[in-house]
């Protein structure tokens, strides 16, 4: 086999990252919003910690920025299965604490001022 024709890591990587696991301990929503927490910051400042390289980049990017599933997932360039099984991994270890969206009840209704401002945020963009 050619060198160009062997797989690369990237490949096999989300795979590997889970431990061959596709389904998350916990249920997480694309947009929830997950934070570094205490045990998290120390553990990733604890030399040979035994989290890996895609726990210890979470812990940072999450440490005092909230950032949600779907940001993650796109700074890693990593499949969102596979960044939900890991967030949801650090969220059981007590690493990240992920804060859900609310859902409005049949009878409640976004207000037209919060769709004006998310539409005026949306064209500073």
């Amino acid at each position: 086999m050619a060198e160009r024709d062997e797989p690369t890591g990237a490949l096999v990587r989300p795979y590997a990252v889970t431990r061959g696991r596709t389904r998350p301990k916990l249920e997480i929503a694309i947009e929830a919003l997950i934070e570094t927490t205490v045990r998290g910051r120390a553990a990733n400042t604890r030399p040979g910690g035994n989290h890996g390289q895609e726990q210890q980049y979470i812990s940072t990017l999450c440490d005092g920025r909230l950032q949600s599933l779907a940001e993650i997932a796109a700074r890693m360039q990593l499949p969102l299965g596979v960044a939900r099984v890991i967030v949801a991994d650090m969220a059981a270890d007590g690493l990240v604490a992920v804060y859900e969206p609310t859902s409005l009840d049949e009878n409640e209704s976004v207000g037209t001022e919060l769709l004006e401002r998310v539409l005026s945020g949306l064209r500073r963009l």
